[in-house]
């Protein structure tokens, strides 16, 4: 099929990336440049994993070819004892005996091209472009200028890093006897720099992620787990959306005060302008009303540097507000779909009972997936669905782990993934060979993004879906995918024995370790870090599998969800309780609007909305909003405040809204046990 194969491979890994760029980012709002920078480092990193089970097909290939005509060629036997760095042989025979072509053949030259292109643009973007447009999405400046030389000054000490390192290893190595300074060599070292660092985070990710993933199949088998975590997820959540909204309702008064100081005559005008079209919709109206009800002298004009800067917060605010509002209406749906299932298992109708209208949005739960295929889903197959999903993958995961500490024997071959890739091989069974590489590669893949796309640190980073994802957080995942990917792939090709820097075995290269240049340059990462560092996967699995971080977490603040905690488990009640108020809010909605649509429908008159019963707001994924709510402002204790109140007044009802929303009204408050610095960790 010549290059069939890897064309074909092109075009869904980018259908794949682009469609989780358009699930967690808004590529409506959001700058072109941002978008573009993620979706190619996404798309780069997905293609390495893609096409490596191909590379590795097609290398087998050509070793089989190769070793049939080694006994009867000297030529071909001396030359490929000097070969080290171009896996490619020029001018095979088709037709070789006992050696068939496989389905996913790529001809010789593509892929040592493909693999240096893909390689070193994922580098640019990691290293250089990525940084520039994290801190470009950033910065408050209201012109495009101005925001590349904030970004610039940022980064100078993280560029200026890099020049440090660079001149130290260009003295090391004229200095070095034993070394000549070639362009060669310190591509080689670059290369190896980098994988290194990627290897040290990869390696603590993925020990997380071989054991949360198979655990949390296991428990996701179980209802009420899920609802108890679900619950203590909520009255976190709670606490933190009641702080962004408190932190918007901060910035939006310092956008009023900014708004009626400068008038519209004034040169910084366009620059406040600029800030008010950042704002919600009814901040924007209120503080309009504001400024045309005020008669008052203005205040001091601020400077254009205090505009930056507000201008910064503005951005950050609205997004931390409407990402948690999200988070938030995705809980309580989580929630409500969980206690339905609860109520259903005693079900003597075995029908499936919805806690709202739910309307058949497409054909297959119309006629397929109906309310009884719902309940036999829910209530009988999906836990032991789950639990047999969780089995097969705590199988991949011990394979994983015993091969990274035994990929370094050859003789005899340890490695499990290895035994299957050489089994294959014997019989030249390319198909097994590329599903076996995909499935595994695959598999390591998921331990580690999926760790990636659930860590979040400090609120400063984390990918949050429905398009709520912020720029920032999605160029910096971009960022580690590419500097995670390639020492990703140089491990699979060690645990398999393709990579000869390692297993030092005399056989042809992959075309992927050609790029890399000989490992062996620098004996001391080849033959010592590469293969004694990944053994610490296994301490790290025993440290996850007893949750040592989760408890290390919660003694000191951060908390997380451990079952035989006190302190968990009042959170699970309060959770519990905001769920149950947040039910009774969207009853008293959908009865209201039940009875709106009754009254239409019995005198035939038309309502202002126009909505029908089956128009219930509900939470999609290609929505950029969460469940309409009510406007509140919620009033927050700050510094030392009585205790003995905040303990009381742990489960008080939100104070109700009259107000402006720009005005904190001095009703009730909601306070909660866990405090403002829970967010450092939500799921990691």
């Amino acid at each position: 099929m010549s290059g069939a194969a890897l064309a074909v491979v092109v075009v869904v890994v980018f259908l794949l990336a682009l469609y989780l760029l358009q699930r967690y980012g808004d590529l409506r709002k959001q700058q072109r440049v941002v978008l573009l920078g993620t979706l190619l480092s996404w798309y780069l990193c997905f293609l390495i994993v893609f096409i490596l089970p191909l590379d590795v097909s097609t290398t087998i290939y050509k070793q089989c070819v190769f070793d049939n005509l080694k006994h009867t060629s000297p030529v071909i036997r001396s030359t490929h004892t000097n070969q080290t760095e171009d896996s490619s042989l020029p001018h095979l025979p088709r037709s070789v005996p006992k050696c068939e072509e496989p389905w996913s053949y790529i001809p010789d030259g593509i892929l040592p091209v493909f693999w240096r292109v893909v390689y070193w643009t994922s580098q640019f973007l990691t290293w250089m472009l990525l940084p520039f447009m994290q801190s470009y999405a950033r910065a408050g400046a209201f012109s495009r200028m101005g925001k590349m030389k904030t970004a610039l000054i940022e980064n100078a000490i993280y560029y200026g890093t890099y020049l440090l390192i660079f001149i130290s290893l260009l003295i090391y190595l004229a200095a070095h006897p034993k070394w000549t300074l070639t362009w060669t060599q310190l591509q080689t070292i670059g290369i190896t720099a980098a994988n290194t660092w990627g290897l040290f985070l990869l390696v603590l990710l993925l020990g997380y992620g071989l054991v949360e993933i198979p655990r949390s199949y296991w428990l996701s088998s179980s209802p009420d787990y899920l609802l108890a975590k679900t619950y203590f997820k909520a009255a976190k959540i709670a606490v933190e959306k009641a702080e962004a909204e408190e932190n918007l309702v901060d910035v939006m008064e310092e956008v009023a005060g900014v708004h009626e100081s400068i008038r519209h005559n004034h040169s910084l005008r366009k620059c406040v302008d600029t800030i008010l079209t950042k704002c919600p919709v009814e901040y924007q109206e209120e503080i309009g009303r504001n400024v045309e009800n005020s008669g008052g002298e203005p205040s001091v004009i601020p400077t254009k540097k205090s505009l930056i800067n507000l201008h910064k917060k503005v951005i950050s605010a609205v997004q931390r507000h409407g990402q948690t509002r999200v988070q938030w209406s995705i809980l309580s749906d989580q929630a409500f779909h969980l206690e339905d299932v609860t109520k259903s298992r005693s079900s003597p109708t075995r029908q499936f009972t919805h806690s709202f209208l739910v309307t058949p949005s497409s054909w297959i739960r119309r006629f397929i997936y109906t309310s009884t295929v719902e309940w036999y889903w829910e209530c009988v197959f999906r836990q032991g669905f789950c639990r047999f999903v969780a089995v097969l993958l705590c199988l991949l995961s011990a394979a994983v782990v015993w091969s990274e500490c035994t990929f370094f024997s050859t003789h005899p071959v340890l490695s499990l993934f290895a035994v299957f890739i050489q089994a294959a091989e014997k019989h030249y069974n390319y198909i097994w060979i590329e599903m076996a590489c995909f499935a595994s590669i695959l598999f390591m893949c998921v331990c580690v993004y999926s760790t990636v796309f659930s860590i979040r640190f400090f609120n400063y980073y984390y990918l949050v879906p429905h398009h709520q994802t912020d720029a920032y957080s999605l160029q910096f995942s971009g960022m580690l995918f590419c500097r995670l990917t390639p020492p990703l792939c140089l491990n699979f090709l060690g645990l398999i024995h393709m990579d000869s820097a390692i297993s030092h075995q005399d056989r042809i290269q992959t075309s992927y370790t050609s790029i890399m240049g000989s490992m062996r340059l620098l004996s001391f990462i080849s033959d010592g870090f590469y293969i004694y560092y990944p053994m610490l996967v296994l301490l790290l699995c025993l440290a996850t599998f007893y949750k040592l971080g989760s408890r290390c977490l919660n003694l000191l603040g951060f908390h997380q969800y451990v079952s035989d905690d006190d302190l968990i488990s009042d959170l699970v009640d309060e959770g519990r309780e905001l769920i149950r108020r947040e039910r009774r809010k969207r009853q008293k909605a959908e009865d209201g609007e039940n009875r709106r649509f009754a009254w239409r429908e019995r005198y035939g008159v038309q309502g202002a909305s126009g909505r029908s019963r089956a128009s219930y707001t509900e939470l999609k994924d290609n929505q950029n909003s969460p469940v309409t709510e009510t406007k509140r402002s919620v009033t927050f204790t700050r510094g030392d405040g009585n205790i003995d109140d905040q303990q009381t007044s742990l489960l008080q009802d939100y104070p109700s809204e009259n107000g402006s929303p720009n005005r904190r009204s001095t009703g009730g408050r909601y306070l909660s046990l866990s405090p403002s610095m829970t967010g450092i960790f939500y799921d990691v």
